[in-house]
C-alpha cells in the first residue's frame, strides 16, 4: 500500500477514486453519441420541415453550438482545478452534464411549446458542452496525479473503455427499444429514454465522486502557491506548450466529432436506424475488450512513438474506410471501427502527455483551454461538414482535411519529445513530484 502523508491508503479507496474518476467519461460519452445516434430520430420534432435533411442540419447545428461551449468548460473547470481543487471540479462537470440529459429528456416538442423547443434543447446541449469541456480535463489530470509513473497508459486504456462503454450501452439501448417499441414510438417518445438514463446515471456518479479525496499533487505542489491556474500566466508564459496541445488534440478532435455523429448518420440513411445501432454495438463491444491489452502495450512503448504510427495508420485506412462505405452491416462496422480503435489509441497517451506538458500549478488549465477548444472547433464543425460534403459530392476534399489534422500528431510528438527530455535531462530543473505521483490517502 502506498504511504501518503505519514498514513496508508487501502488498494480499495484507490480502487474506488479510479472507477469514480473513469466512469464520468462513460456517463460523458453515452450523453454525448446519444445525441448523435437519435438525433435523426427527433430531429424533425425540433427543427420541423418538408426536408429530413434541413431538420438533421438544425439539430446537428445544435450540436455543434454545444461543442463550442466546450472551451468556456475548459477555462472554467480547468481554472477550478488548479485553484479549488481536481475534486469540485469532478463534481461540477458531472452536474452539469446531469442537467443537461435531463433537460432532453423532458422538454416538450415544437408541436406543443413553438421556438422554446429548439431553444430549450440548445440550452441543455450547451451545459453538457460546458461539462464536456472539463470533464475530460478534470478527470485526466486527477487520474494521472494518482497513477503510478510506469503505468499511466494502463489507467488511461480505463478512459478507453469507459468512453466505447458509453456508446455501447447507448446504442445496445436504441436497438434494444427500436425492437421492443417500433419505429413510430421511437420517433414519437422512445428516443427520451436515454437521455433519461444519462440523468439517472449522472445522479449515482453524483454520489461516489462525494468520497474522493484530493490529490496529493495538488495538496503538495499547488495548494501552497499563491498563484495558480491563472490563464494570463498560461497565455504568456506557456503559449508554446498550448500550441503543442493544440496539435497533439487536434485528431482526437476532428475523429471524435466526425465517427461518433457523421458516420452513424451515413449509417442511418443507408441501411435504416435499427441496423446502424447494431453497428455500434458490435464494435465497441469488441473494441473495448482490446483497450487494457493495448494498454498494456502503451506503457512498454514510448507514448510518442505509439501516436505517430496509430495517426499514420489511420489516416491510411480510416480514409479509404470512409470513401468506400457502403450500404451494408459488414462496410459500415469497418468504417466505424477504424476511428473507435484510433481514439481509443489516442486517448491512451494523451493524458500521459499532456500532463507532463504544464507544471501542476497550470495543469487544469493548461490541459482544458487547448483541449475543449480544439475539440470545440474540429469536433463541432465535423458532423456539419461531412453532411455538407456528402451532399455536394466532395467527401473527398472532406477526409483529405480531417486527416491532415489527424496528422499533425507527428510533428506535434517530435517536439513534445525534445520539451520532455530537455525537461528530464541532467542539470536540468528537477521533475516536480507529479511525475512519480501516487494514490490520495
Amino acid at each position: 500500500m502506498p504511504a501518503v502523508n505519514g498514513s496508508v491508503q487501502s488498494g480499495q479507496s484507490h480502487r474506488r477514486s479510479v472507477v469514480a474518476t473513469v466512469v464520468g467519461n462513460f456517463v460523458e460519452s453515452f450523453d454525448w453519441l446519444a445525441y448523435g445516434l437519435f438525433a435523426p430520430l427527433f430531429a424533425a420534432q425540433f427543427f420541423p420541415s418538408s426536408n429530413q435533411f434541413t431538420s438533421l442540419l438544425g439539430a446537428f447545428a445544435v450540436f455543434g453550438t454545444g461543442m463550442l461551449f466546450r472551451p468556456i468548460g475548459g477555462v472554467l473547470l480547468g481554472r477550478l482545478a488548479d485553484r479549488r481543487g481536481r475534486r469540485p471540479a469532478l463534481m461540477l462537470a458531472i452536474g452539469l452534464m446531469t442537467g443537461g440529459s435531463t433537460l432532453i429528456a423532458v422538454v416538450p416538442t415544437y408541436e406543443h411549446i413553438g421556438i422554446l423547443a429548439p431553444l430549450l434543447l440548445l440550452l441543455a446541449r450547451l451545459a453538457q458542452g460546458v461539462s464536456s469541456g472539463g470533464e475530460w480535463t478534470a478527470a485526466a489530470t486527477y487520474l494521472m496525479e494518482i497513477a503510478p509513473k510506469n503505468r499511466r497508459c494502463l489507467y488511461s486504456s480505463l478512459f478507453s473503455v469507459t468512453t466505447m462503454a458509453g456508446p455501447f450501452v447507448a446504442s445496445l439501448l436504441g436497438a434494444g427499444l427500436g425492437v421492443w417499441l417500433g419505429t413510430a414510438t421511437m420517433e414519437a417518445w422512445g428516443w427520451r429514454v436515454p437521455f433519461l438514463l444519462g440523468g439517472v446515471f449522472g445522479v449515482i456518479l453524483l454520489f461516489l465522486r462525494r468520497r474522493l479525496t484530493e490529490t496529493e499533487v495538488f495538496r503538495r505542489e499547488v495548494r501552497p502557491r499563491a498563484r495558480r491556474g491563472s490563464l494570463g500566466q498560461l497565455i504568456g508564459a506557456h503559449r508554446p506548450q498550448v500550441l503543442l496541445a493544440v496539435m497533439l488534440v487536434a485528431g482526437l478532435g476532428v475523429i471524435g466529432g466526425t465517427w461518433s455523429t457523421a458516420v452513424p448518420a451515413m449509417g442511418h440513411r443507408l441501411i435504416g436506424s435499427q441496423t446502424m445501432f447494431w453497428v455500434v454495438v458490435c464494435v465497441t463491444g469488441s473494441v473495448i475488450l482490446l483497450q487494457v491489452p493495448i494498454g498494456l502495450l502503451a506503457d512498454r512503448v514510448e507514448p510518442g512513438r505509439f501516436l505517430i504510427v496509430s495517426s499514420v495508420v489511420f489516416a491510411a485506412v480510416g480514409s479509404y474506410a470512409y470513401l468506400t462505405v457502403q450500404d451494408s452491416f459488414a462496410s459500415l462496422a469497418f468504417t466505424y471501427s477504424t476511428g473507435v480503435i484510433f481514439l481509443g489509441c489516442v486517448t491512451m497517451v494523451l493524458p500521459k502527455m499532456l500532463s507532463r506538458i504544464f507544471p501542476p500549478q497550470i495543469r487544469g488549465l493548461g490541459i482544458g483551454l487547448p483541449h475543449a477548444s480544439t475539440t470545440a472547433l474540429l469536433g463541432g464543425a465535423g458532423p456539419l461538414l461531412a453532411a455538407y460534403s456528402d451532399e455536394r459530392g466532395a467527401s473527398g476534399w472532406f477526409i483529405a482535411a480531417v486527416m491532415a489534422a489527424v496528422l499533425l500528431a507527428w510533428p506535434a510528438t517530435l517536439w513534445e519529445r525534445r520539451l520532455f527530455r530537455a525537461r528530464t535531462a541532467p542539470g536540468s530543473e528537477p521533475v516536480p513530484e507529479s511525475a512519480v505521483a501516487r494514490p490520495v490517502g
